[in-house]
């Protein structure tokens, strides 16, 4: 690209506001073509209402939008599409039902015709192989593993022959392996002339394949696109946070604030958990648990875990290797069909999900939108679910005064809302996971079970998920965190499990071997 060119995406002004709360104040960013540009902010700083204005999905109350230099209809996806915008959501999109050569062929937009089965097949593989995607048309999306299914996503959404490819969050559920596989796509692309732009949180992951980066703040652009190579890491992390980062937080959560690499163990080294690994009661125990066959994830094959008061025990895997079975199992939404589940030594293996809760067991669940929270409910509803589910039947309800608890722990937690009155479903998906956090991370906890409880959240919510982990494990709570993101387990994890097919089948202690922890994933050699 020469100077002469015009910009891939040229914002001029943007605004959107939801009622009250300004999602975009008068944006002004452009963006060189044929690069790959990373935009980063806390949650609720615009980016995903951005990428949703440049797709098309959002109309703005003001402000335009040029695609190469020719003005884009706002609001109109099909407008947007035509101009080679593609987004990718998240929350994947494709139909689950499908086969990888029908979703294809859907995302094509194709109208009635004649279909030759032979020659869609054949379509499919050469789109897949121009993302050296090695997978069979004809399977179904939902037994894909979950980096396939992400980069089946992107092979959809360039079968328009997209020209401005938005990924946003791409890496939130994604391991390892599947990060530099998706990173690899991307430069990929990049060298056939697509221009990409990363919604992204973690600036190790920013610095790996972006070439600029931008800062979003409140709506605002306050920083950038500015050559990654030139950027200060730790400027970077005070203009997202607004604040100096280091000055927030603790040292440890400081250096994940940049996306330094972590202490491996460093949780290992508090008072918390050398007590815990000299005590003998437990939080959690399970002993020889095995569950019913489940048409999504293995079932659990004779599982045997152990978790102590004031002990973060991490459990690491390729997703779907039973992680979710093991926390459905814990929180009573999985029968089980052998063993034994004890909460601080009480037989809970036939307790309902509610008895569960009165004993002290909190759950952070995987989908937020779905397990986590009622969308079309209140926020002062979902909050209050903690406390309405322990008076007793037919008890007196004081409406007003949950809601002025709901503000207050909302406002602890940093969430980013208009109203407690306003729909869960109004909020971006990191304000939403902290609505969860703020419900089931309280004093009342002995067992806290955290499924990717960081997953969507910006760097300064992250690092307050973990120093609120920590905080609960120092009052004596045991902690449960399953996670995909081997840093942030190596970080925070007195002791470390790993999870193959629906058994625990390694252990591990500080300080953390990740090439022995991978191999385990893997189920390689040890």
């Amino acid at each position: 690209m020469t100077d002469a060119d015009p910009p891939a995406l040229h914002c001029r002004g943007i605004r959107v506001t939801y009622g009250e709360v300004t999602a975009l104040a008068d944006l002004e960013i452009a963006f060189a073509r044929g690069a790959i540009h990373a935009v980063v902010g806390q949650n609720g700083a615009g980016k995903t209402t951005f990428a949703r204005v440049a797709a098309g999905l959002v109309r703005p109350d003001a402000g335009s939008l040029a695609i190469d230099g020719h003005a884009l209809r706002l609001g109109r996806v099909a407008g947007a599409r035509a101009a080679g915008v593609e987004l990718v959501h998240q929350s994947f999109a494709l139909p689950p039902s499908f086969t990888v050569a029908e979703a294809l062929e859907f995302g094509a937009g194709a109208g009635i015709g004649v279909y030759s089965r032979r020659r869609l097949l054949q379509r499919c593989r050469e789109r897949l192989a121009a993302l050296d995607l090695d997978v069979d048309p004809r399977r179904r999306i939902r037994d894909l593993p979950v980096e396939v299914q992400q980069g089946v996503e992107i092979a959809r959404a360039l079968v328009t022959d997209a020209r401005l490819l938005i990924l946003d969050e791409p890496t939130a559920v994604l391991p390892p392996a599947g990060i530099e596989a998706l990173f690899e796509r991307i430069r990929r692309l990049k060298r056939h002339g697509v221009t990409v732009i990363l919604i992204l949180h973690k600036l190790r992951e920013v610095m790996a394949v972006a070439d600029t980066i931008s800062v979003l703040r409140g709506g605002r652009l306050v920083a950038g696109p500015v050559p990654c190579d030139q950027a200060d890491e730790r400027r970077i992390a005070e203009l997202i946070v607004g604040q100096s980062a280091a000055g927030s937080v603790s040292a440890d959560d400081a250096r994940a604030l940049v996306g330094a690499a972590p202490v491996r163990g460093a949780a290992a080294r508090d008072t918390s958990a050398s007590a815990a690994l000299d005590s003998h009661e437990s939080v959690l125990e399970l002993a020889d648990v095995s569950t019913a066959k489940d048409p999504e994830e293995p079932p659990l094959d004779r599982v045997s875990l152990l978790v102590r008061p004031g002990e973060i025990v991490g459990v690491a895997g390729v997703q779907g290797n039973g992680q979710r079975t093991l926390v459905q199992a814990i929180a009573g939404l999985a029968g089980i069909t052998g063993g034994d589940i004890h909460l601080g030594g009480t037989r809970v293996s036939r307790l309902s999900p509610v008895s569960r809760r009165a004993l002290g067991l909190r759950v952070i669940p995987f989908e937020r939108n779905s397990e986590g929270l009622s969308l079309t409910s209140a926020l002062w509803e979902n909050w209050s679910v903690r406390e309405l589910l322990q008076k007793p039947l037919f008890s007196f309800v004081d409406p007003s005064a949950l809601r002025l608890r709901c503000d207050e722990a909302l406002r602890t937690w940093g969430v980013r809302y208009a109203s407690a009155t306003q729909n869960a479903g109004a909020l971006s998906g990191g304000n939403a996971q902290k609505v969860i956090l703020a419900r089931e991370i309280d004093e009342d906890a002995r067992l806290i079970v955290a499924a990717q409880p960081a997953r969507g959240l910006d760097i300064g919510a992250t690092a307050f998920v973990w120093s609120a982990l920590r905080e609960a494990a120092g009052r004596g709570c045991g902690v449960l965190l399953i996670s995909s993101d081997l840093d942030e387990l190596f970080d925070i994890s007195h002791r470390l499990v790993v999870m193959l097919s629906g058994r625990v089948v390694a252990e591990f202690v500080p300080p953390y071997d990740i090439g022995a922890v991978g191999r385990a994933m893997t189920g390689a050699s040890m």
